[in-house]
């Protein structure tokens, strides 16, 4: 209840902040892309849940595992509607299973709990319709119907899973009463499966090389993930957040078998439906429900495994439900009573079944734990490396360094491995080497946004602002909702003196919800050069309150306020500035700046005489230093300033007419001391 963020979480959650605003509610419904996917139900309700709790973690838990009790309870109504035995031992294994971790402990998996109530409370009412035939109950099971799609579009399959529960009870389906009535249903269920397919392509990523596989072989693939799920609902153990991906060829003999027990068995289920129709409903329930990610379609996830826990949150219920309902069925073929066996039952399996979900949901507790348990358990997992090899990048370098390259071994054409050591070299500082790597992931993806970005910061940083700007301008191009992209171009665009583009690129980054002190800096920075005080000193002030402690900003804003002539208010950010940064040489030359524009130049004097002691090649503060001993009629010492100045920098005039006047004046005392 008190875990972190986990993987994507915080894509769901915290760089949702632009959306937050009543604009960003607009957003979530109505612009595709807005969101990591198009669910506007549960991003509605991350908004909510952000304006009660914000982004601590614990208000997300608490939801996710209430709402998995709300579909525990549901499903216990819908079995005892349907007159189903064992439906109390159903919903308990439901509710404890460890394979139902992944869903509820993973704040983002929120589209599976949120999407399982909608989906069985639609389902509830749709047979409540059915017993009925009342139009109000048709209603309300659309709408659920339309919520629960709107949460994840695996719902999708909730009418042919109807037909199949209708099928089950009656022997036959009847068109007028059973299909035409489902058929809206199936319209816009389809729309929405065509809809995610199209996101997951084309906004996700879901294409490329690791989704280059045949006809057959997606065969191969859903085969083996049919028996694969079967196998951890019935033996739950080593239950891992990233499995490993399987090798798949249609030349290999063995795996065909999958497919063809599968077949087999729902053959086997198909001849004794005479006897029970409930084995063949229960595995069309189960593989329709799994027919989305069994491999036909591509889903993002492919990309490093076939399988994961939270594909299977609804498909398995119908397996539950008939291993629940033959407990009972067999318990009173032997007379036991159908109370005391579901109780014992029970009992025994959910005593059983708790403290190993229990001590799976420990994984759940940060990242690293996370990342440090899937490579215990599959350490070929290139992407958990990567990942765990970022997450130390500051702590542990050494370790992460090992880790990424760890990963590039596994597979060295991984463009996110070469960027993440890019990162690893930009932060310890290896410029040079940092580019080299980012130079590569752009070479095996060009359209890698993120790392065009960081590209354009390492070639910003070693001077080559041109090609920087050019960097910059491809990853907001490729990656126009990357906040950072914004701001990176917006920096080299400021570099270049381009000012006014700049600021508009700040702007951007900060409407997409990035909100650090560096980017109002940055902004304030380039407003400051604008001559744009008032807006400077606001963003100033915004980077301050965000980081107390932050020297350059203090300066900054003083810069800004002596210059809109709120001299006092000045004086006190340098001497901040001073006071965090006891060497450092600007803030005594601005606070000299201060004390002397007040006409303090006595106090302003030992500021420059500070800032010379730290920096004694500032032709600036030599200049400045000369006008207070020339204001206090010390000529001799202001010419030596001066003169010092020009010999830094020759080509400042302003220097040679001050160094000019003091000559002059100590000519003239010169002169009237020989008249006395």
């Amino acid at each position: 209840m008190r875990g972190g963020m986990l993987w994507d979480d915080d894509q769901h959650v915290i760089s949702t902040s632009p959306l937050r605003s009543a604009e960003g509610l607009r957003r979530i419904w109505l612009e595709v892309g807005a969101t990591q996917q198009f669910y506007p139900v549960v991003y509605t309700a991350f908004w909510f849940q952000h304006r009660l709790w914000g982004d601590d973690t614990l208000g997300y838990h608490v939801v996710n595992a209430v709402l998995h009790a709300c579909s525990a309870f549901l499903l216990f109504l819908i079995l005892r509607r349907l007159s189903v035995p064992g439906a109390w031992l159903a919903a308990a294994l439901f509710a404890l299973h460890p394979v139902y971790v992944e869903s509820v402990a993973w704040i983002a998996e929120l589209k599976n709990t949120l999407s399982g109530v909608f989906y069985l409370a639609a389902m509830l009412a749709y047979l409540r319709f059915d017993a009925t035939r009342k139009k109000p109950a048709y209603a309300m099971a659309a709408t659920l119907f339309v919520l629960a799609l709107l949460s994840k579009t695996v719902t999708a399959t909730l009418a042919p899973a109807l037909l199949v529960v209708f099928w089950w009870q009656r022997g036959t389906l009847a068109w007028r009463r059973d299909v035409l009535p489902l058929v809206p249903f199936i319209v816009v269920g389809a729309a929405g499966g065509l809809t995610t397919a199209w996101i997951e392509r084309s906004l996700l990523g879901a294409r490329g090389a690791e989704f280059q596989i045949t006809l057959v072989e997606r065969g191969l693939v859903a085969g083996r993930a049919f028996w694969f799920y079967l196998a951890k609902l019935a033996w739950p153990a080593n239950l891992i957040f990233i499995y490993p991906r399987w090798q798949v060829s249609q030349a290999v003999w063995w795996q065909y078998l999958f497919p063809a027990g599968a077949a087999a068995l729902v053959g086997v289920a198909w001849l004794a439906r005479k006897r029970s129709r409930a084995p063949l409903a229960a595995f069309l329930l189960f593989g329709g429900t799994l027919f989305p990610v069994l491999g036909f379609l591509n889903v993002y996830p492919f990309r490093y495994s076939f399988v994961a826990d939270h594909f299977q949150y609804l498909a398995s219920i119908a397996i539950i439900v008939l291993f629940s309902a033959t407990v009972v069925t067999l318990a009173a073929r032997w007379r036991l009573r159908p109370a005391w066996a579901t109780g014992i039952a029970a009992l025994v399996l959910c005593s059983v079944l708790a403290p190993l979900t229990w001590a799976q949901s420990r994984q759940y507790t940060d990242l690293e734990t996370l990342y440090r348990t899937i490579l215990r358990d599959n350490p070929g997992c290139w992407l958990a490396r990567v990942n765990l090899g970022i997450l130390l990048v500051d702590g542990h370098p050494e370790e992460a360094e090992r880790n990424v390259r760890e990963a590039l071994r596994l597979r060295a054409d991984l463009p996110e491995g070469h960027y993440n050591l890019g990162i690893i070299f930009h932060r310890r500082g290896q410029l040079e080497e940092a580019r080299q790597q980012y130079v590569e992931a752009l070479r095996l993806l060009p359209e890698f946004g993120e790392a065009h970005n960081n590209l354009g910061n390492v070639l910003r940083q070693t001077g080559r602002l041109a090609e920087a700007l050019r960097e910059g301008e491809a990853a907001v191009r490729l990656a126009p909702k990357l906040a950072e992209a914004h701001m990176g171009l917006g920096q080299s665009l400021e570099a270049t003196g381009r000012l006014a583009e700049a600021t508009a690129q700040f702007r951007e980054a900060l409407r997409l919800g990035l909100d650090g002190a560096e980017l109002h800096y940055d902004y304030a920075t380039a407003l400051h050069q604008m001559n744009r005080l008032e807006d400077a000193a606001a963003e100033y002030t915004e980077a301050l309150r965000q980081q107390p402690n932050y020297p350059e900003a203090h300066i900054n804003l003083g810069d800004a306020l002596q210059r809109m002539g709120r001299s006092d208010e000045a004086l006190a950010h340098f001497q901040e500035a001073l006071r965090l940064k006891p060497d450092y040489a600007d803030a005594y030359y601005y606070l000299g700046n201060a004390l002397e524009g007040m006409g303090r130049l006595q106090e302003a004097i030992p500021q420059y005489m500070a800032a010379l002691r730290l920096n004694p090649r500032d032709a600036a503060v030599r200049n400045n230093l000369g006008l207070a001993l020339e204001g206090l009629g010390r000529f001799a010492d202001a010419s030596v300033e001066y003169g010092e100045a020009l010999q830094l920098r020759p080509e400042l005039a302003e220097t040679r007419r001050n160094l000019a006047r003091a000559l002059a004046e100590r000519k003239r005392e010169a002169a009237a001391l020989a008249g006395k």
